[in-house]
Order: C-alpha cells, then structure tokens, then sequence
C-alpha cells in the first residue's frame, strides 16, 4: 500500500512538472505539484514515527524498567528488615546471658565472719553478701569481727545509715562476729542461720554475678 502511494505520488510530480517552463525564479522553486507530494511524505513519515508500535514499545520498555525498580526496592526492604530482626534477636541473646549468669541464694543465709560468703543452698551453706532491704531499700552494711553496742535503736541508723564512719560509733570489737544493718534493722551474727529465722529483718538476696 506504501509503495502503491509512493509511485502514484511520483507519477503526478512528472506528469505536472514535465510541462512547466523554467524561469530564472522556476529554477530555483518547486512546484506546487513537488511542494504537495513532499508534505504528503513527511506527514506519512511523522505518522509512521509515532505509530502505536512505537509507543507501545516505549511503554513497555517504561514498564519493565518500574517492574526491575520494584523488584530491588523489595530487595533493599528485606534486607532492611533481616537486619532488624537480627539486631532484636541479638539484644535478646544479651538480655538472657545477662539474667542467666544472675543467681540468687535459696535459702538466705546469715553469719559471722568465719563463715564463707557467696551463693547459699541447702547444700553450700553460705552467708549472703548481696543483701537487700525490701522495707527501706538500702543494701545491706556489713562490719567482720563486730557486732552492735545494745544501746543501738531505730533513729542512729535512720539517721547516720550509710556512713560507715558514724555507723562505727555503735560497733564493738568481737572477734568470729558480724554485724548487719539496713536503713531500719540490724542484726549481729556468729553461727549460720537462715534469714527467715528472724521475722523482723525484711532481708532478701539481692542477686550475684556469675
């Protein structure tokens, strides 16, 4: 059909322009028979650059280009996220090593200063040095070979807890002893006992590193 269209556009071009004299100026000019088959070509021509094959091929160039964009975006996203799991997952491992290498003594015990401190169970008996108050919250102040003066009462150690050095006007020298006190209780030990032997003391473990 293109071919049919080019020679029939040929054939009027020589068929009108044969004839025509050619001045100085007709020279130089085309004719109007030139000037319409030439205008016909480029618009076929413009139609045939933008024919829907052309577009339709631009679109789906567009399209698998958005296509392969997706695909490393959700790439990227995964990954991303990976990541924050295993940086979760690694916070979690820590939490439970932490509180793993924790122990706690069951039973609690107290004692004087020839008994071993550390971690105490019923099997390895020994006096707790990581005691806490649950009444005042105060860690528990030690003193080995001590014991407290019977003249102690509530406000000297409401008053002067934790300064060891005002704490040490009620301590009197005694050797094997082990004087305890908190905020609001205090307690004098020579022999192994459990804690809850002494209902006044709100004494607990206050746990041990590993």
């Amino acid at each position: 059909m293109a071919d049919d269209l080019d020679e029939l556009l040929d054939e009027i071009e020589s068929k009108f322009c044969s004839n025509t004299s050619l001045s100085p100026r007709a020279s130089s000019d085309e004719c109007p028979a030139q000037i319409h088959a030439k205008q016909i070509k480029e618009t076929k021509a413009n139609k045939s650059s933008s024919s829907p094959t052309s577009t339709q091929r631009r679109t789906d160039i567009e399209d698998i280009n958005a296509l392969i964009d997706d695909i490393f975006q959700d790439e990227y996203d995964s990954l991303d996220l990976k990541t924050e799991q295993l940086s979760n997952v690694t916070k979690t491992e820590k939490g439970s090593v932490a509180k793993s290498g924790e122990k706690k003594c069951c039973p609690v015990f107290l004692g004087g200063s020839l008994v071993a401190n550390g971690v105490g169970t019923a099997i390895s008996q020994r006096s707790c040095d990581q005691l806490r108050c649950t009444s005042c919250d105060f860690r528990i102040a030690m003193f080995d070979d001590h014991e407290w003066d019977p003249s102690c009462d509530y406000l000297f150690f409401r008053n002067n807890m934790p300064d060891c050095l005002k704490l040490r006007a009620k301590l009197r020298r005694r050797k094997g002893a082990r004087a305890y006190a908190c905020q609001c209780s205090w307690h004098s030990a020579r022999d192994l006992a459990d804690v809850t032997k002494q209902p006044k003391l709100k004494w607990v473990c206050g746990k041990h590193s590993a």
